[in-house]
């Protein structure tokens, strides 16, 4: 999956970014809370998106990496409160949060994604672990990817944790 994505230019990346954008909004409208990510150069571009829903009055909240094996949700406030994390990854420097049972929709990156919801991650763990975490909090967990990243068959284990929908 790494080398089709590398097939791909960065300006094709966020123009094919455009329509899953597009398709996940409806999914968005009515919620308040939404857990997202800040997308990296080869993933569905959520920059603009992120910036829109915070315009809109929607909380934002980002994970942040905090050891080798967990993360916690951070409130996004805009780019501007963003730095370099774990991974030279993005990462949200606002509140801490931990109210999960507010969380209506949650965004969830990866490099491929099946029709029963299975999720291959970048292969460390942390959304499934963090996933577990938050118990029985009732939100819709949204696997977003390219669909060039939707495959038949994603090899999954008992602690995986599925996405209830892949747009």
């Amino acid at each position: 999956m790494r080398q089709r994505k590398q097939q791909y230019s960065q300006r094709q990346l966020e123009q094919l970014s455009l329509s899953v954008i597009d398709r996940l909004q409806p999914r968005l409208a009515d919620a308040q809370t939404i857990l997202a990510y800040y997308s990296l150069p080869d993933e569905v571009c959520t920059r603009q998106l992120l910036d829109d829903l915070l315009s809109s009055g929607k909380t934002v909240l980002l994970p942040r990496v905090i050891d080798s094996e967990h993360m916690e949700l951070r409130r996004f406030t805009g780019s501007h409160d963003l730095h370099e994390g774990a991974f030279h990854i993005l990462e949200p420097v606002g509140d801490l949060f931990t109210d999960y049972h507010l969380i209506d929709v949650a965004l969830i990156p990866g490099v491929a994604f099946d029709a029963q919801g299975h999720r291959l991650g970048r292969g460390r763990g942390y959304y499934d672990r963090f996933l577990r975490t938050m118990g029985t909090a009732p939100f819709l967990r949204i696997g977003v990817c390219f669909d060039f990243q939707k495959v038949e068959s994603v090899p999954s284990e008992a602690h995986d944790i599925p996405v209830d929908v892949v747009i």
